[in-house]
């Protein structure tokens, strides 16, 4: 006879998304086990059962995140060009990084600023797997002929990085959407 454990009095996923918002506004080193059960609603043992620790409820957020709230980076990767790709990527970033009612800025970026090897490590991981998959993508654009041959996609996916992630640091400092657009504007003359 199979004993089954209570069922769970929470939806995981709306407590994991409450946990989201809690290490993006405070980062991961600045985020206490208190801070996350008040925010998800539930006690330590809920918790350490749903999710693992705080490092393993960390990397379930961040995937979460990037499925969810960064939904928009896969949607880009379907525009016919290479430079519709990115111009979609740079532009429909810029409304993440500013949506009302979100904290401002990146998880990716905010979550990790400080903390231990792991995490930073994992998180730069995550982000250099967003580079790979768009200079993936530039790399056929170049072979469609719709960038110029000369073009190196890994240099170009590692630029529009750049750009995407200063522009996540400047969020999360107080620069306005119109103000962020305006770096977009001046990235896209850049390109190829």
């Amino acid at each position: 006879m199979t004993t089954q454990g209570r069922p769970r009095g929470f939806d995981a996923d709306e407590a994991l998304d409450r946990a989201i918002e809690v290490f993006w506004a405070q980062g991961f080193e600045g985020t206490s086990l208190t801070d996350l059960t008040t925010a998800m609603n539930i006690n330590r043992p809920s918790l350490y059962a749903a999710f693992g620790n705080k490092e393993e409820l960390f990397r379930r957020a961040v995937g979460r995140y990037a499925e969810v709230d960064m939904a928009y980076a896969a949607a880009a990767l379907l525009e016919p060009t290479g430079r519709e790709v990115i111009e979609r990527f740079l532009r429909d970033n810029v409304k993440a990084l500013t949506r009302p009612g979100k904290p401002a800025g990146c998880l990716s970026i905010q979550g990790g600023l400080s903390g231990s090897p792991e995490i930073t490590t994992f998180l730069a991981d995550s982000r250099r797997g967003g580079e790979q998959a768009l200079a993936r993508r530039l790399a056929t654009a170049v072979t469609d002929g719709d960038l110029p041959a000369a073009t190196d996609p890994d240099a170009l996916a590692r630029y529009v990085m750049v750009v995407s992630e200063g522009n996540a640091v400047h969020a999360a400092a107080g620069a306005s959407r119109a103000q962020l657009h305006a770096t977009v504007d001046l990235a896209l003359r850049a390109l190829p």
